[in-house]
């Protein structure tokens, strides 16, 4: 039988356990209902090496990202979160979800949130964040304008975080743009690996500096310079050792210079570049979002001459209003941009506000390279005052014209 190591440190004194408890060889240590009683105990399942069963560590695993989840829609600041022990009960649906991953976007933002939270903690992070890393390849692959649709809607909305749709829409922004500059396969796995957990050392962190209104003091100012180092000691600690990965989580917050290795430059830019565009466009209880055309225009203009190649190829991979970003028509409307145009700054919309201000309930597909329905300026996310209906929609594109 195979077993998983269980996150003691997380465990609460006198709060009973859902799982069997086990040694690494296989002694029954405490039975399922069973509560640690002291903190003398707790050590002695150090000593041991506690563990769990597979499925019973897997389907626990799934009920502490259930429970953070409903904890976040409630509105829990961080450091409630920080404080919260796995939780004392599993439920059935936390077995059947236990199985490889499923669903679409935001049951991988949930699930790779949990792991974000747990760092070093988490129980058997490196098989589901390769499960992860294969899952964001298919869903880019099954529809690329649907996937940046739901990461960016997902962006704007604070009950679920931002820590893991930061690294998501990283990744996605990445393989994109690494596929546009025709980088190898081989080169691209290693940046995906690396966008979704450059930020493990600072994930609770992360989600609670995005939403405080004061600007970051300055423990926060120094755990932000430090985390690129201390995410990959715990990556190293989880067993990752994919040196292109671990170089690139080290170094990904420096885009230019002679550190860590030369084979990984080119993909150590391109993640830092995908790193700063998602945090330009994403808003803060300081500051408002910038759009994402200003964010990719400042990529473009802003840098040196492989920030130029680089911020270009992020432009035409990704668009100047991609699909989950809002634009004002030039007939006054508001819309949303729902999938990619022939060039970077002619996408197809759907307007949802009418010249009026009044919301608009028909969804009807608009190609902005025609003059009548041309773009006249980005519009914020929380500017944004209607609630879009995704599977309206997913309706409404079926419709454009293949081209």
């Amino acid at each position: 039988m195979k077993y998983l190591p269980i996150p003691i440190a997380l465990l609460e004194v006198g709060k009973p356990l859902p799982v069997d408890v086990w040694s690494d060889t296989a002694q029954l240590l405490l039975r399922a209902g069973q509560p640690i009683l002291s903190e003398q105990h707790r050590d002695k399942l150090y000593a041991f090496k506690a563990c769990t069963t597979l499925g019973d560590g897997l389907a626990w695993q799934r009920a502490y990202e259930r429970m953070v989840h409903a904890m976040l829609l409630a509105g829990a600041d961080v450091r409630a979160l920080a404080e919260a022990s796995m939780p004392a009960e599993i439920l059935e649906s936390d077995y059947a979800a236990a199985e490889p991953l499923g669903g679409g976007w935001l049951d991988l933002q949930q699930t790779l949130r949990g792991i974000l939270y747990q760092g070093g903690l988490a129980i058997n992070p490196l098989s589901r964040l390769k499960s992860m890393e294969e899952k964001v390849l298919s869903l880019l692959q099954q529809d690329t304008d649907a996937s940046l649709f739901a990461l960016f809607q997902a962006l704007a909305d604070h009950s679920l975080g931002y820590c893991a749709t930061h690294a998501l829409l990283c990744a996605v922004v990445c393989e994109l743009t690494a596929a546009k500059l025709g980088l190898p396969g081989p080169q691209r796995k290693p940046l995906i690996a690396a966008a979704l957990t450059m930020n493990i050392g600072m994930a609770r962190e992360q989600d609670g500096m995005a939403r405080q209104s004061t600007p970051i003091n300055d423990w926060q100012r120094a755990l932000v310079a430090e985390h690129p180092a201390r995410s990959e000691e715990i990556l190293r600690a989880l067993g990752v050792d994919d040196p292109q990965q671990l170089d690139l989580v080290r170094w990904h917050h420096v885009a230019n210079g002679a550190l860590g290795l030369p084979s990984s430059q080119t993909s150590r830019q391109l993640l830092h570049l995908a790193d700063v565009f998602v945090a330009r466009t994403a808003a803060r209880a300081t500051r408002s979002a910038q759009s994402p055309v200003m964010a990719v225009k400042s990529l473009v203009f802003g840098g040196g001459d492989t920030d130029l190649g680089q911020g270009s190829a992020m432009a035409q991979a990704v668009g100047f209003y991609p699909p989950g970003s809002y634009v004002k028509l030039v007939n006054g409307e508001i819309a949303v941009a729902v999938q990619r145009g022939e060039r970077a700054n002619t996408p197809w919309v759907i307007s949802i506000v009418g010249s009026d201000a009044m919301p608009l309930g028909l969804y009807q597909c608009k190609n902005t390279a025609e003059p009548r329905h041309a773009i006249s300026a980005a519009v914020n996310f929380e500017t944004i005052k209607v609630v879009v209906n995704a599977d309206k929609v997913k309706k409404a594109r079926s419709r454009i014209p293949v081209a």
